[in-house]
């Protein structure tokens, strides 16, 4: 067979998938019950939210197929959710005929401003619009729901390259020539049908083999790990075991019967009961299109925790800082207590590391499972809790106001009680908890303040522990810092509502290990201790900073900033933050801004933020490289001093932190590493 033969006829098998796929979807479609009359699904446009494809029917042939992206949130109809609507509905207007490409829009109309390929992270309304009414009441029409009053619509998009996979605001979003073809074709009053269909998951626990793309990354290998440990069966990729790297997360993965394949796509096949994705692995992935070609189905990473949180009695806990602490400290509590829980997580329990595991997944045998819900990339929305925590609302990776709306969807979602922070910012969110319908049995607040159900009082801050009092019972926790006791009285409310007595969670979170990279000391050299943090937003840094500052006559700050465009968002709170943080005698480095690739626009340095906190009076420096920010550290260092090293999700710190340890004091009497 030519080449022309064999092209041909994967066109033909694409086309008959698109047919099967169609016939199923227009099924459901047509059961519900604001379906349109047939005459008008002539001329329709059919949403497969699975698949992240328009098809555009006309004379009820499939004409045209087109890469979208609907929200990254999921589906639903509830105002404010950032959710794309479901159902039934019509296009209601046609606007932007005539215009170029790349113009932008705003209000529904064309400002004159045109977007020329750049890559920027907001998120462009671009070439054309469709408007789109909802036909269902309840669900994508009326109070509470409406498409229209949400401003839902069918548009071009800067964010080209995410096109075929969730990543809107609510909108469905087309490459700007594919929009163009769409809205010449498209009359106003079609209809829309927009059907979510995914793959049923499969028991995770049955005999089929789940394959995890992206396995080194920690939450892909807390699924993997918790499946195995369920008796499951696991098998993975990643692209950096690939290439030799990361031979420490891989070993742990291999000795509970993770199969590791090459990320090449013969990891999945016919065998396989389903493929497991995070947003980041694109449909050019290898391992993608092998499942694509052999059926298999492709499970979101949020929607396999979502399956675990539902089928278990579940602790979620979000927030915009400090979940993993706090997810590590009622799993201690909890396990402490005897009450054998399960673990899913971002970060690696010490506790864990210590018995030779990963660190991030343990399955205990009991009902209880604590997992960690991530805001950052929306998933919070898909989860349904017995118990859900939410801590804090600060300014991280999104707007806040966004956020917000998340943790509302997430607290109408939790089945039984509600842990709430005492922020002002969080005071709406126990309301819509206790309005929401089949409600909660109630709702708690904790915090320091006379009007929190669960109080810290008491409070003690040590430079290397806390101890406060929660209803007259004494505790003590081995870590410092006034964040920490925070976490732990969060800890201790959602645990009291789960059973525990107070009296039982002593024990416990005196014994509390802590979570790695979370003001965790790697060594102490000529007196001088080097401590490694994951700290990355301005409160995480703030408290990581004057957590250190009651320990040590000088901080030695170091943080690498972490993507150009959380960056460029986080940019004044930055100079900020360390301008009133540092005091005269404190020191700060500036590595240059972590590039994890991608088409983020690199238009400035970290040398330039350092200019702006410098300015303020600072002792703020830019660390070109880090064996000159490592030569800088030795000849700046005194007994006395605090070491800290910040920055997130880039694993090369903590390497950095040792080689400080090491240059310190290179005849190696450094301590050993311990959580502090």
């Amino acid at each position: 067979m030519n080449e022309r033969d064999t092209r041909k006829g994967a066109l033909e098998e694409h086309a008959l998938i698109i047919a099967a796929r169609l016939a199923v979807l227009m099924r459901d479609a047509l059961a519900r019950s604001m379906a349109p009359e047939a005459e008008a699904l002539a001329r329709c446009l059919v949403v497969d939210v699975d698949r992240q494809r328009l098809v555009r029917l006309e004379g009820g042939v499939v004409a045209a197929e087109y890469p979208i992206s609907t929200a990254e949130a999921g589906i639903g109809g509830i105002e404010a959710s950032l959710r794309t609507p479901p159902g039934w509905l019509r296009i209601h207007r046609k606007i932007g005929a005539g215009q170029p490409a790349g113009m932008v829009f705003e209000s529904r109309e064309a400002t004159g401003r045109l977007w020329r390929g750049d890559s920027i992270d907001e998120d462009l309304i671009l070439t054309r619009v469709l408007t789109l009414d909802g036909m269902e009441d309840g669900v994508n029409r009326g109070a509470g729901c409406d498409t229209l009053e949400r401003y839902i619509y069918i548009h071009g998009t800067n964010h080209e390259h995410r096109l075929g996979r969730p990543s809107s605001h609510g909108c469905i979003r087309m490459s700007n020539a594919d929009v163009i073809e769409l809205f010449e074709h498209v009359r106003e009053g079609d209809a829309v049908a927009v059907i979510e269909r995914p793959a049923a998951i499969p028991d995770p626990r049955g005999p089929g083999r789940f394959h995890y793309a992206g396995l080194g990354g920690s939450g892909m290998s807390a699924l993997a790990q918790f499946q195995a440990m369920l008796g499951g069966t696991a098998s993975g990729s990643d692209r950096a075991f690939d290439h030799g790297e990361r031979a420490d997360a891989r070993a742990p993965l291999e000795q509970l019967g993770i199969t590791i394949h090459p990320q090449d796509g013969s990891g999945v096949g016919p065998d396989c009961a389903a493929l497991v994705v995070s947003t980041a692995v694109e449909e050019t992935v290898p391992d993608v299109m092998a499942a694509r070609r052999h059926g298999v189905p492709i499970v979101h990473r949020s929607e396999l925790l979502a399956h675990f949180v539902h089928s278990m009695r579940a602790i979620a806990v979000t927030g915009t800082s400090g979940k993993s602490s706090v997810v590590a400290m009622v799993f201690e509590i909890l396990r402490g207590a005897g009450r054998k829980p399960s673990v899913i997580t971002g970060g690696d329990l010490v506790s864990l590391h210590n018995d030779g595991l990963c660190g991030n997944a343990w399955y205990g045998g009991g009902d209880l499972l604590v997992v960690e819900a991530d805001e950052s990339d929306g998933s919070v929305v898909r989860y349904h809790p017995a118990f859900g925590v939410v801590l804090n609302l600060q300014k991280d990776h999104k707007e806040m106001d966004a956020v917000a709306r998340m943790f509302e969807i997430f607290c109408r979602q939790t089945r039984d009680t509600l842990v709430v922070g005492e922020a002002k910012n969080l005071a709406a969110l126990s309301a819509v908890h206790r309005v929401a319908e089949g409600g909660p049995e109630h709702t708690l607040v904790f915090g320091f303040g006379r009007n929190a159900d669960v109080v810290a009082t008491d409070v003690t801050l040590e430079a290397a522990a806390s101890r406060f009092e929660v209803d007259g019972v004494a505790f003590t926790l081995p870590v410092p810092g006034q964040h920490n006791v925070e976490n732990a009285t969060a800890a201790i409310a959602v645990c009291r509502a789960a059973g525990v007595p107070l009296g039982e969670m002593v024990a416990p979170l005196a014994r509390y290990q802590g979570v790695t990279r979370r003001f965790q000391t790697l060594g102490v050299a000529r007196g001088i201790e080097v401590i490694d943090d994951f700290a990355h937003n301005p409160a995480k840094l703030t408290a990581a900073i004057t957590t250190a500052q009651r320990r040590a006559a000088r901080v030695l700050a170091v943080f690498q900033p972490h993507g150009y465009g959380p960056t460029r968002f986080l940019r004044p709170d930055f100079v900020e933050m360390f301008a009133t943080s540092l005091r005269p005698e404190d020191r700060l480095w500036l590595l240059e801004i972590y590039y994890a690739g991608g088409t983020a626009v690199r238009d400035f340095s970290s040398a330039a933020i350092v200019a702006e906190i410098a300015a303020r009076g600072a002792g703020a420096a830019y660390a070109p490289s880090r064996d000159e920010l490592v030569r800088a550290i030795v000849g700046e260092a005194r007994t006395g001093d605090v070491v800290l090293v910040m920055g997130a999700r880039d694993a090369s710190l903590t390497v950095l932190a040792k080689e400080i340890v090491s240059a310190l004091e290179p005849a190696g009497a450094a301590a050993g590493a311990r959580p502090a």
